[in-house]
């Protein structure tokens, strides 16, 4: 199976979390030896707002806000690379075409983000699509798409089945800004509804959601 995993960076560093690094890291070696080929597509989590915030403060303009974010990202996703070892690339992928070339080679594909305009959400999208990926799975910080955000409502229900055609009325923000913080982001959705991606959103802080996902067990919210 081709695995694109969304690694949430508020689950593995916001703050920064070397034991949480380290599990993800052991699940994408164990998905490798079990015979699947894996992409993780790591976010900057608060860390990378922190930094956007400073970039509009020195009055630098929306793309350059973006690149801040994508920088820091990548650098989440080096600590990956690192500790992969032989099993993953020996750098971050900075493109589409590096990151399949990478994948060819029967190596952990570890990214960060691409160029600006687009989040993490949409990389993992981009990448499932040129890989022909089979799932893509989120480990979030929530454990799946409520009908409303469940940090502000307490009404707020989670869905466990979704269509992608509903899932677009379910959000607040239709496109991206720098530093945009919602459970996937617009223009993922539509690259993900376009291409038909399975998706499976999860509780990211134990990693046995996304073990759970892989093999077909219902957990979280599911997208197709």
């Amino acid at each position: 199976m081709k695995v694109v995993v969304r690694v949430g960076g508020s689950v593995v560093g916001s703050p920064l979390n070397a034991p949480m690094i380290n599990r993800y890291v052991t699940l994408l070696k164990d998905w490798k030896n079990q015979g699947h080929k894996v992409v993780a597509v790591v976010g900057g989590g608060s860390l990378a707002r922190e930094f956007i915030k400073v970039a509009a403060y020195l009055g630098l303009e929306e793309e350059r806000r973006d690149w801040a974010a994508i920088h820091v990202s990548r650098l989440f996703a080096q600590l990956f690379v690192l500790s992969l070892g032989d099993s993953g690339c020996e750098a971050v992928p900075v493109s589409l075409d590096e990151a399949e070339a990478c994948l060819k080679k029967e190596k952990i594909v570890v990214m960060g983000g691409l160029r600006p305009g687009m989040t993490t959400d949409t990389v993992a999208a981009l990448i499932g699509e040129r890989v022909k990926a089979d799932l893509l799975v989120k480990g979030s910080n929530v454990d799946g798409i409520y009908t409303k955000d469940p940090r502000k409502y307490c009404d707020a229900k989670k869905v466990d089945k979704l269509r992608f055609k509903e899932l677009v009325g379910l959000f607040d923000a239709k496109q991206h800004k720098a530093g945009i913080n919602q459970i996937i982001d617009p223009e993922a959705v539509k690259i993900l509804a376009k291409i038909r991606l399975r998706t499976i959103v999860v509780d990211g802080y134990d990693t046995a959601n996304l073990v759970f996902a892989v093999e077909g067990r219902q957990v979280g919210t599911v997208i197709e």
